[in-house]
């Protein structure tokens, strides 16, 4: 223990690298010869893989490795970490947990993706029609949607599923094809909340480039972003355009996906009788025409771009 360092963490940092040996101890233990192609060979008194195993197979050092199983005081680096974490095949909780216990500052997430939602999910936003309600990525990608929510944003839907981006949308398509009423105020909001989610993926390369393509692209998205406002989902209240310029009071409020921490579902609960009438007449709008017709009929976005 240092001079400066606290009794409590010393005994913390301690406790800490005691979980992390038992932790890396089972996991390789579940680890047959087989599953790593390795042959069995002679009788082994080993459970699963033995240390110089692991440790051959992540190119470290037996050394190394084996003081990380004692709970010694050494600081492995995410690159070691990612190697052993492939060898003893952890998934991505286990991988999460990894990083956890060994103390990294940076918890390295999973690449942005567009894995289909469970189909239960798009259940639960159909039901949820005549309110508007979405599936969203931390970086805003459109992940699911029901039939109000089109209606709110045909724009948007319109898209082909891997551009479905609605940060990208906001930025990048004419005002009259977006439903936003205060656009500045919310999309302020919207990119301080995209910053603060971005402190916790720094060195991501996915989120680095989607950054920079939109900073490019979007001057307004650039000066923003160069703000460095942070901000966390909330619940608030919000205005929405219809096609035809119809104003729309909604509550919106996030609920985590327990099935996928980096997303949220997001529920727009009409203000006053007038918006639940109209968003009910959305709807019915758009299941009969689509939302390509309802932007070309729309008085408000069947305007020239």
């Amino acid at each position: 223990m240092t001079h400066d360092e606290h009794p409590a963490a010393a005994g913390d940092q301690a406790h800490r690298r005691s979980e992390l040996g038992a932790f890396l101890r089972l996991r390789r233990e579940r680890i047959t010869p087989q599953d790593v192609g390795i042959s069995h060979g002679t009788r082994r008194r080993t459970p699963g893989l033995r240390r110089e195993e692991v440790a051959q197979l992540s190119g470290i050092g037996v050394a190394w490795y084996t003081w990380l199983e004692q709970g010694r005081r050494i600081n492995p680096s995410v690159q070691v970490l990612d190697a052993i974490a492939r060898t003893l095949k952890l998934d991505r909780t286990e991988r999460d947990h990894l990083y956890r216990l060994a103390d990294v500052p940076s918890v390295p997430l999973a690449a942005p993706g567009r894995d289909p939602q469970p189909p239960e999910n798009q259940t639960i936003l159909d039901a949820l029609t005549p309110l508007p309600a979405s599936i969203v990525s931390a970086r805003y990608d459109l992940l699911a949607f029901n039939d109000a929510y089109a209606a709110l944003d045909p724009a948007l839907v319109l898209l082909p599923e891997a551009e479905r981006n609605i940060m990208w949308h906001l930025f990048t398509v004419g005002r009259h094809l977006q439903p936003l009423v205060e656009w500045e105020r919310e999309t302020s909001f919207m990119v301080a909340q995209l910053r603060s989610a971005s402190g916790r993926r720094l060195g991501d390369p996915h989120w680095t480039e989607f950054i920079r393509k939109l900073s490019r692209t979007s001057p307004q998205f650039a000066e923003m972003w160069a703000r460095h406002e942070v901000a966390a989902p909330d619940t608030r209240r919000k205005s929405f355009w219809t096609v035809d310029g119809e104003l729309l009071e909604v509550t919106t409020t996030a609920f985590a996906v327990a099935s996928s921490p980096d997303v949220k579902m997001w529920i727009y609960t009409p203000e006053d009788a007038r918006t639940q009438r109209l968003l009910g007449e959305q709807v019915e709008r758009y299941r009969r025409v689509g939302a390509a017709q309802m932007l070309r009929q729309g008085a408000r976005t069947g305007l020239p771009a």
